[in-house]
């Protein structure tokens, strides 16, 4: 009976050890392939998909131009500097739709999600770009098609689930040289029937664009259509024509304000 005791015992420890060691084996491959994903990403080309903005950088007429000023102390009222103070800041006004931005489904939906509670996991996503631009020589504010997009799928594949589609028109090239017309209306952008497909019929996260609207029309049905089906966009994207149609990730934050309708956002792609 001891000896059986004994035996029971032994394989008891044996099996506390194994199951210690699995453990331990498991948690060390997490590190390894974290470690290695991080080597392989940091070897790629990234590229920058933000526009840096300021006060007089374009916006929509209905929001107004932001104001930048020197953060004073409320006390003396005098600008904080560095000779003075050791630090100097910026007091910043503007709408949450300035510059490259996220508009969160709150923004068209009374019970959408604020852009404080759009899960993580959709701030990091495998990234499509669809090439607008060979239509515009004929139609400069041409709206991206579903029929330019099967054709542009017979030669790159099916856009993935779960992707981020961004929308290339080369619009973002006016954006410090020539603001007025970066604000030009109409502009090219995305056909309605397009957005659909691409949310109902691929299954895609979010998408993105160069133009500071979604529509090439006033009617905003592609923006409404997006937001109120609970997904997020940027807007105002940029340097789009150097990333490839497909192989890249994008990456996308902006701050966590609580009940957030909208914010700069800062994007960017790694290149395969």
């Amino acid at each position: 009976m001891a000896s059986r005791r004994h035996l029971s015992a032994g394989a008891a420890t044996i099996a506390a050890c194994l199951f210690t060691l699995a453990t331990q084996f498991a948690a060390a491959q997490s590190q390894t392939e974290l470690e290695r994903a991080y080597r392989t990403i940091a070897s790629k080309t990234f590229v920058d998909l933000t526009h840096s903005f300021g006060p007089d950088t374009p916006v929509w007429s209905g929001f107004g131009q932001a104001k930048f000023s020197p953060a004073v102390d409320p006390t003396t009222h005098e600008p904080y500097t560095i000779a003075k103070d050791g630090f100097r800041t910026t007091y910043y006004e503007m709408v949450g739709q300035y510059g490259t931005h996220v508009d969160p489904p709150a923004h068209f939906a009374e019970n959408g999600i604020t852009m404080d509670q759009i899960p993580l996991k959709e701030m990091v996503l495998p990234l499509v770009v669809l090439d607008d631009t060979p239509y515009l020589a004929k139609n400069p504010n041409h709206a991206f098609s579903v029929d330019d997009l099967k054709a542009w799928e017979k030669q790159h594949g099916r856009v993935p689930k779960d992707a981020f589609v961004a929308l290339r028109t080369d619009m973002y090239k006016d954006w410090d040289v020539d603001p007025e017309h970066f604000k030009r209306s109409p502009f090219p952008a995305w056909a309605f029937e397009t957005i659909k497909f691409l949310y109902e019929q691929r299954g895609v996260t979010a998408t993105g664009h160069e133009s500071m609207d979604t529509d090439t029309t006033d009617k905003m049905d592609s923006e409404t259509y997006i937001l109120q089906h609970g997904h997020y966009q940027i807007e105002v994207m940029a340097n789009l024509d150097k990333v490839p149609p497909t192989g890249a990730l994008i990456v996308v934050s902006w701050p966590k304000v609580r009940n957030g309708l909208g914010f700069p956002a800062r994007a960017f792609a790694i290149l395969p």
